[in-house]
């Protein structure tokens, strides 16, 4: 059992192999020290957070972002407001950098048996779907596990 990760909400495959992997050597993946390890797509460093592009994108996607508190925190209480502020900065600026016309912002925090994540330490995701993607579902467009 790890305090960084939770196996049980690993989608099945090669995201699911690494969750295994990061388990078993207990470490946190989002943490900076460990972060290059497992995670080689960060675009941007500030104060607070860490903007990447995620390495397992949900399907179908354009855009699947991830902001990731750089200290060590579980829980939206544990933001502070200055934090909050350049979360706030990032998601603007990645949007429209991307000229993202449309998306869902989520945060996950927390006990991750509430919020379906994987790994416990507080991030957000945003998430534009691809509706070109020859398995897009108008009806159901993209889902991801929350809670």
């Amino acid at each position: 059992m790890s305090d960084f990760v939770n196996k049980q909400n690993a989608r099945p495959g090669v995201y699911e192999d690494a969750i295994n992997r990061i388990a078993k050597e207990n470490v946190c993946p989002f943490c900076p020290e460990h972060l290059a390890e497992f995670h080689k797509r960060p675009m941007e460093h500030r104060k607070y957070w860490i903007a990447t592009e995620n390495m397992y994108p949900y399907t179908p996607s354009k855009e699947h972002l991830m902001f990731i508190h750089i200290e060590h925190i579980r829980h939206i209480g544990e933001i502070s407001p200055e934090a909050w502020s350049e979360l706030g900065e990032l998601v603007r600026e990645q949007t429209a950098k991307r000229n993202m016309t449309g998306g869902t912002l989520y945060l996950r925090f927390g006990d991750p048996q509430f919020t379906g994540s994987s790994v416990t330490h507080l991030h957000a995701n945003i998430v534009q779907s691809d509706p070109d993607d020859a398995t897009y579902d108008p009806k159901k467009g993209l889902w991801t596990r929350i809670g």
